[in-house]
């Protein structure tokens, strides 16, 4: 994978990026567990490689970066992925709480865990902060999803979040157990609205076009977008 200076250069000229230490880089792993998943999808093809580490930034900065990265959210050549896991649950963490209205303890990290992803789904920005708040959930990449949740809101164009797999390390029953959730979801333009009867009744009736030519665009303007 080949790094894009130029995108690099642009980004380090804005002043708000530092470069990371090899010690930071060494201890850090989010971005080289996602290098092989992006080598083999992207095969034998020049794309580049533009690899930012989000760290623990306030709010305000996560708005200020958002403002920055938002067209190449926009960018429909540049595919965006965002890392980062779920709920680290155990004692191993520090981190056991258990809601026994919600069955065993592997079901109540995995509705814990939803309430986030819904807030995600939603794109709400400020319940999403609210709820890592009051839940303290250990969502390692907290910072880089709401990074992303406000490029989405500079964007002038909507987008729309769905997640599409849910899985646990393992399934919590005792407290001495411990696992690590993982959730995936998919960034992408909202499809068009679907054509009306009228309108192809009306390129029917003008074959030569004169009915228009409704549908440009679509969801291939835009590039799906992983976290």
């Amino acid at each position: 994978l080949t790094i894009d200076a130029e995108a690099v250069a642009a980004l380090a000229s804005t002043g708000k990026f530092s470069e990371m230490s090899l010690r930071v880089d060494e201890d850090e792993h989010s971005i080289e567990m996602q290098l092989p998943y992006i080598a083999h999808i992207l095969g034998d093809t020049d794309a580049k490689l533009l690899p930012i580490m989000v760290g623990s930034i306030s709010p305000k900065s996560e708005q200020l970066y958002g403002q920055i990265l938002a067209p190449y959210l926009q960018d429909s050549k540049t595919f965006v992925v965002i890392s980062s896991d779920f709920c680290h649950w155990g004692e191993r963490f520090q981190y056991q709480p258990y809601n026994k209205s919600c069955g065993q303890i592997w079901q109540s990290i995995e509705a814990m865990d939803h309430e986030g992803m819904a807030l995600i789904e939603a794109q709400d920005n400020g319940g999403f902060r609210k709820y890592l708040k009051q839940t303290r959930n250990t969502i390692c990449g907290r910072h880089p999803i709401n990074v992303l949740l406000e490029m989405i809101s500079s964007c002038p164009k909507p987008f729309n979040i769905k997640f599409v797999r849910y899985a646990q390390s393992s399934h919590c029953k005792r407290p001495s157990d411990s696992s690590v959730s993982y959730a995936a979801a998919v960034v992408c333009l909202p499809p068009p609205p679907p054509k009306s009867a009228k309108s192809r009744s009306s390129r029917e009736v003008h074959p030569s076009g004169a009915g228009g030519g409704a549908g440009a665009g679509g969801v291939g303007a835009g590039s799906p977008i992983a976290t």
